[in-house]
């Protein structure tokens, strides 16, 4: 038994390592040939490595055993339910509540709120700088928030997904032109630090089981999508989130 626990950690470790490998082969490859120095703190890199590692490890496990059977057993069970109501709001909170407290969301709104005020874009006072960041965090939440629901509701009616996509973009095409341009670079960043590692297995878990209890849904087909929604509309509330403070 022991034997067969200690195989399956030693298969999962060298899955996490040929994972890496690519990574450390770019690193080596430009800090030996290219920049031609010798890596500072090397020890401290290969412990550095080890622990990423061991992390990816047990960050993939976590999501196996845990997040994506929740996400799906929620969405089976609200399904099953057959409250539309309660479906809806528990999308809507799943993509707000994970996105608002996600830590790059949290980073690029500091960063804005520091350089929009450098820029006197804004007040140079905590309060404002922090009232900016809070804000600008709240739309991209909000707005993630509805791209699930939006989501779920394409599965619910089979709606194509290529027409909401390209609509979409055609949005976000449209607000590019009337924003103001301090906003854009930011409008269209926070299109990708929204998909956090939290929010990505369960919206996808949701998304896939959704499919697979609604007759005549593919899980394969219909099931994900989802994290397009989430990478697109934060676009287009960032910029309006821009006209209303520039």
């Amino acid at each position: 038994m022991y034997k067969a626990y200690i195989l399956d950690i030693s298969k999962k470790l060298w899955a996490a390592v040929t994972d890496l490998i690519p990574i450390v082969v770019v690193v080596v490859f430009f800090q030996t040939v290219v920049i031609q120095q010798p890596f500072p703190e090397i020890g401290e890199v290969i412990i550095g490595i080890l622990f990423v590692i061991i992390g990816l490890m047990l960050f993939i496990e976590g999501l196996e055993i845990g997040l994506f059977p929740i996400g799906e057993a929620m969405a089976y069970a609200l399904a099953k339910k057959g409250s539309l109501f309660w479906l809806l709001i528990f999308s809507f909170a799943l993509g707000f509540s994970t996105t608002i407290a996600e830590p790059a969301l949290i980073a690029v709104a500091k960063e804005a709120s520091i350089i929009s005020s450098d820029a006197g874009l804004i007040e140079n006072n905590q309060n404002t700088m922090k009232t900016y960041a809070f804000g600008l965090r709240l739309a991209v939440a909000f707005s993630v928030g509805l791209a699930i629901v939006i989501g779920v509701l394409r599965i619910l009616k089979g709606w194509p997904l290529y027409y909401l996509i390209i609509g979409g973009y055609v949005l976000v095409m449209l607000m590019t032109i009337i924003a103001p341009e301090e906003i854009i670079g930011l409008a269209y960043d926070a299109g990708g630090v929204t998909t956090s590692t939290i929010t990505v297995p369960l919206v996808t878990a949701l998304g896939v089981g959704l499919a697979t209890v609604i007759k005549g849904r593919s899980p394969l087909l219909d099931g994900f999508g989802l994290i397009a929604f989430a990478s697109l509309l934060p676009m287009v509330f960032v910029m309006a989130y821009g006209l209303f403070w520039f």
